[in-house]
């Protein structure tokens, strides 16, 4: 088995058991289409295909390598490996929420919809990132939502999840007009 742990096995068969999860679901909306013939899970499957391919490769540079480091990597030295190590109880539940916040967040969305989630999202992730400067959690997360807001409203038109709960429903139905009443400025 070269250098793999039973970690890197693990590792693998994560990656390709979310892969295969993945695919499944692509069957959900598996229908061909007049513009684009191939479907709308074609794109989503050819993540998933590089998601498999990644793991493979992957799990071939560990049976090579192991966990040795690599000497020129940039960014990592020994140090950094045994920082690694030491890693406080702090950091390790810290990188588990960071993990789990956009479960939560997706969660969230059919309640809440994403007008009211989406900042809370960003707020969350960036103080989990260490950032404690009240204004610049502000600015930041003002910034992300107005270019989210712009590309998926107003560019895309898209159609985001409502929420079903008030007064987040009743925010989400604002913004849907401010969009309607911008889309007809432009078309007069």
């Amino acid at each position: 088995m070269g250098n793999l742990s039973r970690q890197h096995i693990v590792e693998t068969v994560v990656w390709l058991a979310m892969a295969a999860v993945l695919f499944v679901y692509s069957f959900e909306f598996n229908q061909s289409g007049e513009i684009y013939p191939p479907g709308p899970s074609a794109w989503p499957r050819a993540v998933i295909v590089l998601l498999v391919l990644a793991a493979f490769g992957n799990l071939y540079f560990h049976h090579k390598n192991g966990d040795s480091l690599q000497e020129g990597r940039i960014g990592l030295t020994r140090d950094d490996e045994t920082l690694n190590a030491q890693r406080s109880l702090g950091a390790n539940l810290r990188i588990g929420l960071i993990l789990l916040l956009p479960f939560v967040f997706a969660l969230s969305l059919k309640p809440m919809g994403f007008y009211s989630a989406a900042p809370l999202f960003i707020v969350g992730i960036i103080v989990l990132m260490g950032e404690r400067r009240p204004m610049a959690i502000l600015g930041i997360t003002i910034l992300i939502y107005v270019l989210l807001i712009i590309f998926f409203l107003v560019l895309l038109n898209a159609n985001l999840p409502q929420g079903t709960v008030s007064p987040f429903y009743d925010i989400s139905s604002q913004f849907l007009i401010w969009n309607t009443q911008f889309h007809n400025w432009l078309g007069k």
